[in-house]
């Protein structure tokens, strides 16, 4: 069984900032890629930030300059820290990590419960 717990979440005036973590946990083989995702009110769900075991980090265009990625590979964790927020950063935010568990066969994506962040203007 593999957990992945989000925190960080919140409401934040525009220009603000905030910081999301997230934990994986459990029968967790190996991690490739960990990254955070976000979904709008009545959008898709798209890709804010990802970060592959030696690999290029990416960033979706609208994020560039004002978050940042980063992992802590010892404690499986991925962090994201967003600054000079905007009300269409509004969004729950996921998540996500691409890894083997132990007994799960090959690489697969995990998802956290999401979190809530609101920009107010």
């Amino acid at each position: 069984q593999v957990q992945l717990v989000e925190s960080g979440g919140g409401l934040v005036q525009a220009g603000g900032s905030l910081n999301l973590s997230c934990a994986a946990s459990g029968s967790i083989l190996s991690i490739n890629a960990m990254g955070w995702y976000r979904q709008a009110p009545g959008k898709q769900r798209e890709l804010v930030a990802n970060m592959p075991n030696g690999g290029t980090t990416k960033y979706v265009d609208s994020v560039k300059g004002r978050f940042t990625i980063s992992r802590d590979n010892a404690k499986n964790s991925v962090y994201l820290q967003m600054n000079s927020l905007k009300p269409e950063d509004t969004a729950v935010y996921y998540c996500n990590a691409n890894l083997i568990a132990y007994g799960g066969g090959w690489w697969k994506d995990y998802w956290g419960q999401g979190t809530q962040v609101t920009v107010s203007s």
